[in-house]
């Protein structure tokens, strides 16, 4: 029998204990034990008038908060389904999201949130509106929720209840609904435990969408089981002010974080020679202590250089980071390099929604950023076939929602859940090659992850985002976010960058777009993944000329020289 409130309610007995904290009317504010049990008691009584029973579904699309943590717990302390959506995905999505999960009630953000949804959808369940616009018709919930609070009650239920439906990014096509149990999320929790990472007296930042399985279970229920505390950042565009303001220890990250800090760290040393030779001896000599292959002048010298060089930069992060977790999507190592060799462990990990979510990580004093490290305790790996990777353990999910033709595609009949990555494992450490979906596979049949020349060629800060091209041509083309007009420098520019790959992977056109790829315009996930299927489709004319240019220009060749 588990229920994931269990983790909460272990704080009950200490209800001035702060577990959070947050940006509200104008400065930063406690929030204590007490405070949320009151919210998550008032919420459990408003679902009970509204006549919810076990295994009903409450959507949930609201902001990272202790709004959010409130009607979670009083969800799941009922035998309630959570069903979490992303707050800046598109009105359509959420709404179909709604449709398939056959929500009982949805609770939305603001009133633009609630306006969108309901002139897309034409069927929705009662909609209440967290922070309604002044006149707002919309029922609210300071209208729903009583003024008396009971206590939070948090029913024992068998481990395989359905805790949650989380609907994955959906890189192509609509997304699936995860089915997690109260038992799938506890065993994650448990295993993350077991890595000693995460401590009582942390301080967590919270800034990935609580909407996302790796910030749900990493950076919420993880410290509430340990009773650290976590504090909300107000946006992404504030990220940096409210490091500068918080000081946290420990964050949970997606690689555009750190990849937009590297970058603008790169851009301030590029105008200051001896700053940047300096920096690059912090980082060479740093990496080798941490990696320990140093030797007796790196050991004698890392502290000075830390002192001086990285001490300045690290503090943009807060001054105190203890540690960072990175996953959601891969990392480029030469970034991890970098900040590991400032002395910030920066550990990669591993993961899907579909296995609650990790999988794997590395750890502090035995990191190898070419890796996602080794499994969590308690969760086994095995290569398949075409070195598919694959994992078991009770992590993984009992299937998806409404799809048992998916889920059978997923697990396989001894429990296996094929993960679609292609890996290779040594020394217990997992080292991932690409999607087996997006390895490219060209007209002369050579076979090319196409994540790795992208990340190299993004070290040139003239190309803001790339896509490489070349399943089933004869040669490579890139798509490329960027300012510049010139195709023949930006080709040179490209190839500059892939001088460590093999000769036959070099770029021979660009096709270039000032345009970014975003959320907005559907050619990312709300996980901010890029949908390749819609990137292609979107220039698929320009991409064809390219190629029908080139195999113009051949036939003219062939028939000169005939």
């Amino acid at each position: 029998m588990a229920n994931i409130g269990e983790y909460f309610r272990q704080h009950i007995s200490a209800p001035d204990k702060v577990l959070y904290r947050h940006f509200d009317g104008g400065e930063w504010r406690d929030v204590t034990v007490g405070e949320i049990a009151a919210q998550a008691g008032r919420w459990q009584t408003a679902l009970a008038v509204l006549g919810l029973v076990p295994g009903d579904r409450v959507a949930i699309c609201l902001k990272n908060g202790v709004d959010w943590v409130a009607l979670d717990l009083a969800a799941l302390g009922l035998g309630l389904v959570v069903v979490p959506l992303y707050v800046d995905d598109n009105a359509d999505n959420i709404a179909w999201c709604v449709a398939n999960a056959e929500a009982r009630l949805l609770v939305v953000d603001s009133t633009k949130v609630a306006s969108a949804l309901k002139s897309t959808a034409s069927t929705l369940p009662p909609v209440y509106v967290l922070r309604p616009d002044a006149g707002d018709p919309d029922a609210t919930v300071a209208s729903l929720l009583p003024a008396a609070a009971a206590a939070p009650q948090f029913r024992s239920l068998p481990e395989k209840t359905l805790a949650t439906i989380c609907y994955t990014s959906g890189t192509s096509g609509r997304p699936k609904g995860v089915m997690l149990s109260h038992g799938n999320i506890i065993a994650n929790v448990l295993s993350c435990q077991e890595t000693r990472m995460a401590r009582s007296t942390d301080l967590f930042l919270s800034i990935l969408p609580l909407s996302h399985m790796f910030e749900r279970t990493g950076g919420y229920y993880l410290p509430l089981s340990i009773g650290a505390k976590v504090v909300y950042a107000r946006s992404t565009a504030q990220l940096a002010e409210d490091l500068a303001a918080q000081a946290p220890t420990v964050m949970f990250a997606v690689p555009r974080i750190f990849e937009k800090f590297y970058a603008r760290v790169d851009e301030s040393l590029a105008k200051a020679p001896a700053k940047r030779w300096l920096f690059r001896q912090c980082v060479a000599r740093g990496w080798r202590v941490e990696s320990k292959s140093a030797g007796w002048l790196d050991a004698l010298a890392t502290p000075l250089l830390r002192a001086i060089v990285a001490k300045p930069v690290l503090a943009r992060l807060g001054g105190k980071m203890r540690l960072t977790v990175v996953g959601g999507a891969a990392l480029d190592p030469e970034i991890a390099h970098t900040f590991i060799g400032l002395g910030l462990p920066l550990l990669q990990g591993y993961g899907m929604t579909e296995a609650s979510p990790v999988i794997s990580v590395n750890r502090v004093g035995d990191n190898d950023p070419e890796s996602v490290g080794p499994p969590l305790p308690g969760v086994e790996v095995k290569l398949g076939e075409a070195a598919e990777l694959l994992a078991r353990g009770g992590n993984v999910m009992l299937g998806y929602w409404h799809n048992e033709e998916a889920t059978r595609a997923a697990i396989d009949k001894d429990g296996w859940l094929h993960t679609g990555d292609v890996a290779e494992i040594r020394d217990t450490k997992i080292y991932i090659r690409g999607r087996i979906k997006d390895i490219l596979v060209m007209s002369n049949g050579e076979k090319l992850p196409p994540q790795d020349v992208e990340f190299a060629v993004l070290h040139d800060p003239v190309f803001e985002q790339v896509m490489l091209v070349g399943e089933g041509r004869p040669f490579l083309t890139l798509l490329a976010v960027t300012r510049e007009r010139d195709e023949k420098a930006l080709v040179a520019r490209a190839n500059e960058r892939l001088k460590a790959f093999p000769r036959w992977v070099r770029i021979r056109r660009v096709v270039a777009t000032p345009e970014a790829w975003s959320i907005d315009n559907g050619l990312l996930t709300p996980t901010l993944k890029l949908k390749r299927p819609l990137v292609l489709a979107r220039f698929k004319e320009r991409v064809d000329a390219v190629y029908a240019a080139d195999a113009a220009s051949r036939a003219q060749t062939r028939q000169a020289s005939s």
